[in-house]
């Protein structure tokens, strides 16, 4: 997919790529660079020094110490939203407005309602848009996928996912301070289980119905660099169980804050038999009874690109790329889109309604 270097290239202006950390400069600037049929043209950070540095470490022809110029240039086609989630809707719109393509990390919108506004507008502009949710075109995931199809487990009867991880609990960085407000919109259910259950949702298909529990069990927050101490309103933890449209159970534990031995993984159980996939996106399975599981590796025609360096998270990030750009020369729909991110801000809000109502909600996708 990725295609032969030529005269017409998709040209980005990412928004946020800061030089020294953050999620561009970790996957969205090495992704870019390692793909055919890309140019990164533009930069912007919100200091002029850093942006110019990142524009000389990636070879981008413009830097800019605001969103704006970057998103108006005629150099950039396709604008790059990779700031903190209560950050995107500014910069989604103006790219809207300006009736450029737009990529924007998930989640797409600090609530369902803004979600809303930012996809309809780009709908009415006419503008193609990709959202951050790369882990369901990993190639893993996508063999998955058809190892289900192939019939591997037999028919589907139950879907767990534990993940639980030391980050936003009693203490943090300072980096992730924001996130302690619940109204940032970047919690342990908006983010962590919503990519989670992306990812899982694009395997097994969609619940019918669910319950859920959503609280919070940190009062309060330390910044490790400083030790000041910050009121916390955001959820920490999201317990949800359902079953999913094919009649297979669905149960899911999501947590913050775990002090030791993070865990994240997704077992899938079927008639014939059983597969894990793991916290690095590996496979592992058995058929028959009282089999160990053992390793399935993923055929290299899966991935689109030559994995060349990169990180597990900037590799998915390239597929994504690798997808839009084949969505554009062959008028396919593989990347996910706004319309994906706000049939998820839909789940999400499902879930936390759920819990708000103690009872079981459908699910009508």
């Amino acid at each position: 997919m990725s295609g032969t270097r030529g005269p017409n290239k998709i040209r980005v202006g990412i928004i946020g790529a800061s030089p020294d950390r953050g999620w561009a400069v970790a996957t969205h600037l090495p992704a870019l660079a390692a793909l055919d049929g890309y140019e990164i043209t533009a930069v912007s950070t919100t200091r002029q020094a850093s942006a110019d540095e990142a524009a000389r470490r990636f070879g981008a022809r413009h830097a800019f110490d605001r969103a704006e110029p970057l998103i108006e240039h005629p150099d950039v086609d396709l604008v790059v939203v990779s700031v903190r989630a209560p950050e995107h809707a500014r910069p989604v719109r103006a790219a809207v407005a300006a009736k450029k393509d737009v990529f924007c990390e998930w989640p797409l919108g600090v609530s369902l309602a803004e979600a809303t506004e930012l996809a309809g507008a780009a709908e009415a502009a006419g503008v193609r848009t990709v959202i951050g949710l790369q882990r369901r075109l990993a190639p893993s995931v996508r063999h998955l996928r058809q190892l289900l199809d192939e019939g591997y487990l037999g028919k589907l009867r139950s879907v767990n996912i534990h993940a639980a991880v030391p980050q936003t609990g009693a203490r943090r960085a300072r980096s992730d301070a924001y996130a302690a407000d619940v109204n940032s919109g970047a919690n342990v259910l908006t983010i962590f289980a919503a990519h989670f259950l992306d990812t899982v949702f694009a395997v097994v298909g969609e619940p019918e119905s669910l319950s859920s529990i959503v609280t919070r069990q940190f009062d309060q927050t330390t910044l490790i660099e400083t030790g000041e101490v910050l009121p916390v309103t955001a959820p920490d933890q999201a317990l949800i169980a359902g079953t999913l449209a094919n009649g297979a159970v669905l149960s899911a534990h999501f947590e913050a804050g775990k002090r030791n031995g993070p865990v994240v993984s997704c077992t899938l159980t079927g008639t014939e038999g059983d597969i894990v996939l793991s916290q690095d996106m590996s496979l592992s399975g058995a058929r028959g009874d009282g089999q160990p599981l053992q390793p399935i590796p993923t055929p290299e025609h899966l991935s689109w690109l030559p994995r060349s360096g990169l990180s597990d998270d900037a590799f998915q990030i390239a597929h994504v790329y690798a997808a839009f750009a084949k969505d554009l020369a062959e008028g396919t729909s593989v990347a996910p889109t706004f319309r994906d991110a706000l049939k998820l801000h839909r789940l999400v809000d499902t879930i936390a309604q759920a819990s708000a109502a103690e009872r079981r909600l459908p699910w009508k996708g």
